[in-house]
């Protein structure tokens, strides 16, 4: 079972920019857990104070209770893997393995066993002799993660490890690398600025921005729920329409939108009136209502339009919908016999439900 780890208000100055604003964090046994942001949002530096690559400028770093905060990399005992495999050209791929184990000083018996089990884990065995440069890029980053696995360390870290390669290589190291940490129940922190990245491996994820945590919960708990505009236009794609609050019925509160247009929303609670906000509304939420069929009566949010646009993108079709002068939704339709095809210029009507509205202020 991987380890638990705890930042307590870490806090890293370089001179006087402040990369990391006062994190607090704690990652569980065995957990996946994605430093998510933007270039330059500190996810990188806290990584590098877990690994020990950085000192903290105050804050503490916990690994199992053990204060770590000042600890070399190399007596921490965390495996690490890089973006650009940081592997040994020089050296073949049985000695780039078990380079961390010769320097814990384990017999050559034990170097061999275990060479061979982690070539096995990351499915290369037999790969032994051969050199770094006669490996694909799916092959070096597969190395790079056995050499990280190999000495059996508690927490692996993982920066950008898949930004080197393709997509379709990409996508299927996810899934090999996700696989992996679950049957061996190691703990992973990982970072990376992809968001698909982030949504298909995690158990959790910690959105950054300006050396700070933003929001932190489960992938659904982020898509679903966003609690700021940041996190909504950053995970995944959203519709924003900006208004003010106009009335309140029940658990909803009707929006105003700038070009008049009524829309209900679920989330609305302690808003109050003539309060300016924005509601968010995922592409994939929204319909478009065919026509002389029976409506169905939870979708208080109708709308005529005209399509503006049309972008096929292979599972899906995206239509750019003109509601009112300067205001344009995105709606993603899912590709199908059943789908209708819609053109430029068409008049349709489009809807939603009142909870897949999010008010955001």
């Amino acid at each position: 079972m991987g380890s638990q780890l705890k930042l307590h208000t870490v806090v890293k100055l370089f001179g006087e920019v402040l990369a990391v604003d006062n994190v607090s964090l704690t990652i569980k046994h065995g957990e996946f857990l994605t430093l998510l942001g933007p270039s330059g949002s500190g996810k990188t530096t806290t990584l590098n104070m877990i690994a020990g690559f950085e000192i903290p400028t105050s804050g503490q770093i916990l690994l199992e209770g053990r204060d770590i905060t000042t600890v070399p990399p190399n007596n921490r005992g965390i495996g690490m893997v890089f973006q650009n495999y940081a592997l040994f050209p020089h050296m073949t791929v049985f000695d780039n393995i078990a380079f961390p184990l010769k320097m814990r000083k384990m017999s050559g018996k034990e170097i061999r066993t275990r060479v061979k089990t982690a070539l096995q884990l990351v499915q290369l065995p037999g790969f032994e002799k051969r050199y770094p440069n006669q490996l694909s890029g799916g092959q070096q980053q597969r190395i790079a993660l056995a050499r990280a696995l190999v000495f059996q360390p508690p927490i692996l870290l993982m920066d950008e490890p898949l930004g080197a390669l393709d997509k379709k290589l990409r996508d299927h190291m996810r899934l090999e690398i996700k696989h992996l940490q679950e049957s061996l129940r190691i703990t992973v922190i990982y970072v990376t600025h992809d968001q698909e990245e982030a949504l298909t491996m995690s158990d959790r994820i910690a959105i950054m921005n300006e050396g700070a945590i933003i929001q932190l919960g489960t992938p659904m708990e982020l898509y679903e729920s966003p609690e700021s505009l940041f996190v909504a236009d950053f995970i995944g794609e959203s519709n924003f329409l900006e208004g003010r609050v106009a009335e309140t019925d029940g658990n909803r509160t009707a929006v105003e939108t700038k070009q008049g247009l009524k829309m209900w929303v679920e989330r609305g609670k302690g808003l109050q009136s003539g309060r300016e906000i924005t509601v968010a509304i995922r592409p994939e939420k929204i319909q478009i209502l065919p026509d002389g069929a029976e409506e169905p009566l939870d979708i208080v949010n109708r709308f005529p339009g005209r399509v503006e646009e049309v972008v096929y993108v292979g599972e899906a079709s995206v239509y750019g919908i003109s509601l009112a002068p300067g205001l344009v939704v995105g709606v993603k339709v899912q590709s199908g016999p059943l789908a209708n095809r819609h053109k430029p210029g068409d008049k349709v009507v489009i809807g939603w439900r009142a909870r897949h509205s999010l008010a955001l202020h």
